[in-house]
């Protein structure tokens, strides 16, 4: 493999594991700390609250937000983390698919990392350099390893299945809604494994749209709907467990609220703000 000519600043060759995807952020290295003089700059930050703390991330040409803190406690040395904002995440786990899919494996599985390497042996990398004078640091992936099914592999990252058990991993248990965007109907049989959702069809030819919620996505939409059989994309949003009992009811309210800003076949009090006419019969009154 050919070297970067392109290297600005100090450079940290990081290899890929786990530690990159959990928490929104990695842990520097005591060395890297001292070749970038962060303890000059951060020694005293403990908090991402503290304005001192923040710092941006160059990744393929965006911007991210991103900062540097410092623990001290129980520690002979203060431990230096940099931490990112979700979506420069999301960025990550799209470009080193294998690794992330290897990560979600570890944590299922009882191996520990080391042996999940030797099982599935492959490395990517992702080189960090740090501009100090505008608290810049500089992501660039060095190495990827290409995916067997590399469209299907990207797509998996985003479904709301492969989020789900990143959640369950990171230990999130708060109740949260995974949404999705648009998405073509070809899409659909890639939906495997979302449930308890809410979802959204639209015929973009005919201009209408529908609203409605499912135990099983892909079961649901894979029936004929009389209202609206010729819709070409849909989206979902998938419900946290604990609202199962009520998603009828947020359906509902969905519906009834269209139906107050779209044309439809039950309410003509409304303000209709789009030339999409809600293609649901039942509607609240």
């Amino acid at each position: 493999m050919l070297e970067r000519k392109n290297i600005e600043f100090p450079l940290w060759r990081k290899k890929v594991d786990k530690s990159l995807f959990g928490y929104n952020g990695t842990t520097i290295p005591n060395w890297a700390c001292d070749m970038w003089k962060l303890p000059e700059t951060f020694a005293d930050v403990s908090s991402k609250k503290d304005e001192g703390s923040i710092v941006k991330i160059n990744f393929n040409s965006t911007l991210y937000d991103g900062w540097v803190t410092s623990a001290k406690k129980g520690r002979r040395s203060p431990a230096y983390r940099l931490w990112y904002d979700e979506s420069l995440s999301l960025e990550l786990k799209h470009t080193f698919l294998m690794s992330y899919m290897r990560s979600l494996e570890t944590n299922l599985s009882s191996r520990k990392t080391t042996d999940i390497e030797k099982t599935i042996p492959f490395w990517e990398f992702l080189d960090i350099e740090y501009d100090s004078s505008k608290r810049l640091f500089k992501f660039c992936a060095y190495y990827t390893q290409e995916p067997s099914f590399p469209e299907l592999f990207k797509r998996l990252v985003q479904s709301s299945a492969i989020q789900r058990i990143d959640d369950e991993i990171a230990n999130k248990g708060e109740a949260r809604i995974h949404k999705q965007d648009w998405m073509l109907r070809s899409a659909l049989p890639l939906q495997q494994g979302a449930k308890n959702v809410i979802y959204t069809l639209i015929d973009t030819r005919n201009k209408l749209i529908y609203i409605g919620e499912a135990v099983d996505l892909v079961k649901r939409l894979s029936a004929n709907y009389a209202s609206i059989p010729h819709w070409d994309y849909f989206r979902y949003d998938v419900l946290p467990d604990v609202f199962a009992p009520h998603r009828v009811t947020l359906e509902r309210m969905i519906i009834r609220d269209l139906a107050a800003l779209l044309p439809n076949k039950k309410h003509d009090n409304n303000i209709c703000i789009s030339e999409y006419i809600l293609a649901n019969t039942k509607i609240d009154s």
